[in-house]
């Protein structure tokens, strides 16, 4: 098992930025599958972006339609976080944004961080 914890949340105004991190309790090198979700009220959770190990240490990101072209999301081993920057925000974007692991099958999750994004 894994604890995730997301951090850098907030209101942030429409067209800005925002940097959520997410700090797990244990190395995620041996993660070999990291992401970002959302939710926002009254709808499904949904896939914002994740990194997928794939053959050797090469890393294969998917974007979801909503966030490509204005998403990142970066793995630092040393610092054991994973990283996500949205930019050009839109107040669509607003929602709890949830750090995900599934380490071999076992899914772990974050408690979430509340973004609003004001127009």
């Amino acid at each position: 098992q894994v604890q995730l914890v997301e951090s850098g949340g907030g209101l942030v105004q429409a067209g800005g930025s925002l940097r959520l991190s997410c700090a797990a309790s244990r190395p995620i090198s041996s993660i070999d599958h990291m992401a970002w979700y959302r939710q926002a009220p009254g709808l499904q959770r949904e896939l914002v972006v994740s990194i997928r190990r794939g053959f050797g240490s090469d890393f294969t990101t998917y974007y979801a339609d909503s966030v490509q072209g204005r998403c990142t999301i970066s793995r630092d081993n040393e610092k054991n976080t994973v990283t996500l920057e949205l930019n050009s925000l839109k107040p669509e974007d607003t929602a709890t944004y949830y750090c995900f692991a599934d380490t071999d099958g076992r899914t772990d999750w974050g408690r979430g961080a509340q973004v609003t994004v004001w127009s």
